[in-house]
């Protein structure tokens, strides 16, 4: 019973964080919020849960992880692979050595694999936390669908690292061939399992529903189960469960534009993922929170064993580590923006120079999260010989240490950065819109005039059709005029007047579903008449929000 009220209080945490975020006077990430709702849990029931870091891996990273690689815009993903390659993986090697020598440096007492291993599992990025933070900061689209990128890569290289090196340490032996083999076969066998569990469940999934038909349901717990199965496949073949999942992901995106899945489930399954992402990702630092009485305990006394007596050496190490993170990342990002834009010049390409300032943005958006916590959980207890693990505490203090001070600095920094900035739209979004709604409004009128035919010639009603028809047809021919090839003056017109349409549409939708909601509570309709109607009405207004 009490593991039971536990997760019931990490869920009710992470419903009310939700609501603190709206009711604090200081604008926080709602990571910050969470992670010290968690922390009261565990001040108040005495103790944290005890977290299985395998269990961890399992129950929240695939499905989060498949969920984000479905739904990051794919033309952004490849159009800047170069630059997301390089900072989800060049950039976490840099870190790895770079960091490693430091934390090294910094505390001698620390072996050089074991601050390797804390340098490696701090590299990684967390999707989560940056797109938490990116709600609060104007951060421009393109870099946000770079940072997501790399956030959905640079988790399998920064585990890979962190893996070598505390075999480094159980061992004290480290074969750089051998880590090389291991990293191509991680990548190439998960992204390879992500591909094929996708592609082998809907296909079954498609022969099913032809010949015995689609069960109520069944479709969205599949899609559920998607995400879990790649992940198994993918570890038991030794290779890399998260880029099994990001792969999943993606693949699960460029499936669904065949367009077989019912529009009804397409709803309820996005209203589905939509409810779990935010119990799970609030859950994730919620269990962070949970772990921070028991982490400062065991690092006290780490630090107590290294002959440091004074704790205040922690909150030094911390802010060393973070702050060599930043620099580390700044570095990176300025050297390669140089590289790239002299290549231009070489070739005699123009390329824009970003400012400084978005340079720093994107330093200090290297936000760490939950992957960081749970790998640092996974360090051994001992050593082959028996002998403790060295600074095992000190280790996972600093890794958690480094997610906090991470998500404050980029909370109160980034908006502050990016104050003031313009960032143009991306003009070839907005024409693929237009160039989208252009062709869909000519299909469906072609559609409405072989209905009308087809109609007429089995004797339905005649002189129903056609005016039924004109109306129908009224709708997408203006839509295709207000996205005609016309001048940006009257681009601005129609902008305004579709603004408007909207904003009438939507206060009529309001009054239709007060009224329903009315005549269900004085009995005029039946409740399931009032859900029938009021289910229209959300989707209507979901299509114009």
């Amino acid at each position: 019973m009490d593991s039971i009220e536990i997760v019931l209080a990490m869920l009710l945490a992470v419903v009310a964080s939700a609501y603190l975020v709206r009711v604090l006077p200081v604008a926080l990430p709602l990571p910050l919020v969470q992670i010290g709702l968690g922390a009261a849990i565990a001040g108040y029931t005495g103790h944290g849960v005890q977290l299985d870091p395998g269990l961890f891996f399992l129950l929240f990273l695939p499905p989060l992880l498949f969920l984000d690689g479905w739904r990051i815009p794919k033309s952004g993903l490849f159009r800047d692979k170069g630059i997301i390659l390089e900072l989800a993986f060049g950039l976490v090697i840099f870190t790895v050595l770079g960091a490693g020598f430091l934390i090294h440096w910094l505390i001698p007492a620390m072996p050089l694999p074991v601050a390797f291993a804390l340098a490696a599992i701090v590299s990684p990025t967390d999707p989560v936390a940056v797109g938490s933070i990116a709600s609060r900061a104007p951060i421009p689209k393109r870099l946000m669908h770079i940072l997501e990128g790399e956030s959905l890569l640079n988790d399998a290289s920064g585990l890979v690292c962190f893996r070598f090196a505390v075999a480094a340490a159980m061992t004290g032996t480290f074969s750089l061939t051998q880590a090389s083999l291991t990293f191509v076969w991680l990548v190439v066998g998960g992204i390879a399992a992500g591909v094929g569990v996708t592609l082998l469940v809907t296909w079954v999934q498609r022969w099913l529903f032809r010949h015995f038909g689609e069960p109520s349901g069944s479709p969205i717990l599949v899609n559920l189960l998607i995400p879990f199965g790649a992940y198994l496949a993918a570890e038991h073949t030794h290779a890399s469960g998260i880029l099994a999942a990001v792969s999943a992901g993606v693949t699960m995106s460029y499936v669904e534009l065949s367009g077989q899945v019912m529009a009804a489930t397409r709803i309820q399954r996005s209203a589905v993922w939509d409810t779990m992402q935010f119990a799970l990702n609030g859950v994730m630092f919620v269990l962070l929170g949970e772990q921070l009485p028991d982490i400062l305990h065991g690092a006290r006394v780490s630090l107590d064993q290294s002959g440091h007596l004074n704790p205040w050496w922690l909150v030094l190490y911390a802010f060393a580590i973070s702050f060599g993170l930043l620099a580390l990342r700044f570095i990176w990002v300025w050297t390669t923006l140089r590289i790239t834009l002299y290549r231009k010049d070489r070739r005699g390409e123009e390329a824009a120079r970003p400012p400084l300032r978005l340079l720093l943005a994107t330093s200090l958006a290297g936000v760490r999260g939950a992957i960081t916590l749970a790998g640092v959980m996974t360090l051994p207890l001992t050593l082959p010989s028996g002998a403790p693990f060295p600074a095992r505490d000190l280790t996972i203090f600093l890794a958690s240490t480094v997610i906090l001070i991470s998500l404050v600095l980029a909370s109160v920094a980034l908006p502050r950065l990016l104050a003031g900035m313009h960032f143009p739209e991306e003009p070839a979004e907005q024409k693929e819109e237009d160039l989208a709604r252009r062709e869909a409004a000519s299909a469906a009128i072609a559609a409405i005039e072989r209905a009308q035919m087809e109609q007429l010639q089995s004797g339905a009603d005649s002189d129903m059709y056609p005016e039924a028809a004109a109306r129908v047809i009224a709708l997408y021919q203006h839509r295709l005029d207000t996205t005609a090839a016309i001048d940006d003056e009257d681009v601005a017109r129609f902008r305004k007047l579709d603004a408007a349409e909207r904003a009438l549409r939507l206060a009529a939708l309001q009054a239709e579903r007060r009224t329903i909601f009315s005549l269900a509570r004085h009995e005029h309709i039946s409740d399931e008449i009032s859900r029938k109607l009021v289910r229209e009405i959300d989707l209507v207004e979901a299509r114009h929000k």
